[in-house]
């Protein structure tokens, strides 16, 4: 019997113990060993145009998702008193489009199963579209609403479908960038939404309506385009479609020669089949709950997501105009124009982020992205810290209301009907008073020395924010928190996600993580202003440097790399041990010219005494871990 240990899995036979065949042969010039390899014969084959063609109109999804989210935030304070909303319907204006991209998420899921990936984007744009024209022509609150849910329908089945779609077409080695760059497009989205808002800040009769209207654009361009886009060949082949399938690999790999991808995902689906067939056609979610390698893979995709949402990304660009108020800046619609530089340093470096994740892999680019993101929140939270320790204090009485009993100004702005008015002289602040906001303006004091415009010379009115010698770390926390996030925690849980998951549970899996981004999106939007003031801003941020250390222990623990392998291997990367981040090798790769074990076979092995044993009776397989 052989005793080579360097081999990871060798077959032997049972009533002999001689050695049968090596599943993993000798080293030998590396050949296509499965699925979406341009390497064929030392030649490396152009990627054909069409890809990225694909890719580009498929992205669009993630544009339309950016610039919503960024669009949001500028049409606010048009709409606010264009239909006098209080601070409910405004919570409901912006919270209504996260629930329902939450909910569509995971409806999503079986509609990708049922009728296919192009469908759904199909149906995605349409809504998109219908969605926007709604909120460009919208007369009343009600309209809004409406119209703010139904881009959440769109945005929340294209935001599972699209990363699936590209990674089912996308050849090994450009896969990672191809899904990648669905995340540049958000950014650009967000980068594109904030300069449209400063635009449009300046007509603040109908502005609102070219900035949440122009969306309908981009989503009309997409619905043109998929009508010419084929199915995600992978789709085609789970239905039986193989002639279609055959012709959109070649059109996706430049090359006749697909027949050995085309079989591979044939036999995994026949394999699948049979599984679903002996399980009595089992409800996807519970074979997944059944299936060990599976629901780790969802509870890896699913933790990335959250740690997403919980790294404190949306309060980051939240805060982002107040620092920047901070830093001296008074006029609104140059702070909006700043706030747009801050988006586009969210893109520039996600740019660097579809340059690095085919180079140095998807693990050390989230692994370094998350500690960036660590030391970024740590200087973000010291200066909140600082900057409320050092907080001018009030020392002039302008009125007999509940914004007159606060004593400092980091207490008067807690509370969002106060302000604090103060005498500028050079960089001292004097004659600090916290006044009640006038109710008839959007940004002004309701009596007192603030209560003019313009204001008189050395006057300076802050509502939101308080004037401090430590906004320069506020600043640098936001840059380098953006620069850290952009390339790795951005779009690092998206791409994996389409990566991991078997194609019988690819749509659900997808379906589960992004419904888990988009919950947890809408519980943090819902819950950050309550923890700043139960634990003020400094100490909310402090807990998300604990949660982010978490997640970084957990992506340590849970996430293998999955760069340069195919969908078809990367399935096989949660099998065995339960950390595989930890895991010393990466699990072999079956290849023979010889029929390999199927996925079936894989799973119903018995561990004993530190080995994998087969149930099948024909064969041994030891695998050394």
């Amino acid at each position: 019997m052989s005793t080579d240990t360097d081999s990871d899995v060798i077959e032997f036979d049972t009533l002999n113990m001689t050695e049968k065949r090596p599943l993993v042969p000798e080293p030998k010039p590396k050949r296509s060993s499965n699925v979406q390899n341009d390497d064929t014969q030392g030649q490396v084959q152009r990627t054909p145009q069409f890809v990225y063609t694909l890719a580009f109109f498929a992205a669009i999804g993630g544009f339309l998702f950016g610039y919503d989210t960024g669009v949001v935030s500028g049409a606010m304070l048009l709409l606010q008193p264009e239909f006098e909303l209080d601070s409910v319907w405004e919570e409901m204006v912006v919270s209504a489009t996260i629930l329902f991209a939450a909910i569509f998420a995971l409806v999503g899921g079986p509609l990708n199963d049922r009728i296919g990936r192009k469908a759904v984007t199909v149906v995605a744009s349409l809504v998109f579209t219908g969605g926007a024209v709604l909120l460009g022509v919208a007369q009343n609150k009600v309209m809004l609403l409406a119209g703010r849910s139904i881009l959440g329908v769109g945005i929340g089945l294209a935001s599972m479908t699209v990363p699936m779609y590209i990674a089912e077409c996308a050849p090994v080695h450009l896969r990672g960038r191809l899904v990648t760059v669905n995340n540049l497009f958000i950014t650009g989205g967000q980068f594109v939404a904030s300069i449209l808002d400063g635009v449009f800040s300046y007509d603040k009769k109908n502005g609102w309506r070219w900035m949440l209207g122009l969306a309908a654009v981009p989503s009309a361009v997409q619905f043109v385009g998929f009508l010419f886009l084929p199915e995600s060949p992978r789709w085609l082949i789970k239905h039986g479609r193989i002639t279609e399938a055959r012709e959109v690999l070649q059109k996706c790999r430049g090359t006749e020669n697909v027949e050995e991808e085309l079989n591979t995902v044939r036999e995994l689906c026949e394999e699948d089949q049979r599984l679903m067939e002996d399980t009595g056609k089992e409800n996807i979610l519970m074979k997944i709950l059944r299936t060990p390698s599976v629901r780790r893979a969802v509870l890896v995709g699913s933790g990335l997501q959250l740690i997403q949402q919980v790294s404190g990304i949306n309060t980051v660009m939240y805060y982002s105009a107040t620092i920047i108020r901070m830093t001296g800046v008074r006029d609104t619609s140059l702070a909006i124009w700043l706030a747009a530089m801050t988006a586009g340093v969210n893109f520039v470096f996600t740019i660097l982020g579809v340059w690095l994740v085919e180079r140095i892999g998807r693990r050390p680019l989230i692994l370094g992205s998350l500690v960036g993101v660590l030391i970024s929140l740590v200087v973000l939270a010291v200066g909140f810290q600082l900057a409320a320790f050092h907080s001018p204090s009030v020392t002039f009485r302008e009125s007999n209301d509940t914004c007159s009993s606060y004593s400092w100004c980091e207490d008067c702005i807690e509370n969002p009907d106060c302000g604090f008015c103060y005498t500028e002289i050079g960089k001292s602040v004097l004659n600090g008073s916290c006044v009640a906001v006038a109710t008839n303006l959007t940004d002004g004091a309701g009596q007192g020395r603030c209560d003019s415009d313009p204001l008189t010379p050395g006057t300076v009115w802050a509502h939101g924010y308080c004037p401090t010698d430590y906004s320069w770390m506020g600043l640098l926390g936001l840059v380098m928190y953006l620069m850290f996030f952009a390339p790795g925690m951005g779009p690092m849980p998206w791409t994996i996600n389409s990566e991991i998951y078997p194609l019988w549970a690819r749509s659900t899996g997808n379906a589960i993580s992004t419904a888990t981004n988009w919950f947890f999106n809408l519980a943090v939007a819902m819950s950050f202003l309550t923890l700043t003031e139960s634990i003020t801003k400094y100490g909310t941020y402090w807990l998300f440097v604990g949660i982010v250390f978490c997640g970084l222990v957990f992506i340590m623990a849970a996430l293998p790399e999955t760069k340069g392998r195919s969908l078809e291997e990367v399935e096989t990367l949660f099998q065995g041990s339960i950390c595989p981040g930890f895991s010393r090798k990466s699990p072999s790769i079956l290849t023979s010219t010889q029929p390999s074990l199927s996925i079936g076979d894989l799973t119903k092995t018995t561990k004993s005494k530190g080995f994998t044993q087969s149930t099948d009776p024909s064969a041994i397989i030891i695998t050394h871990f």
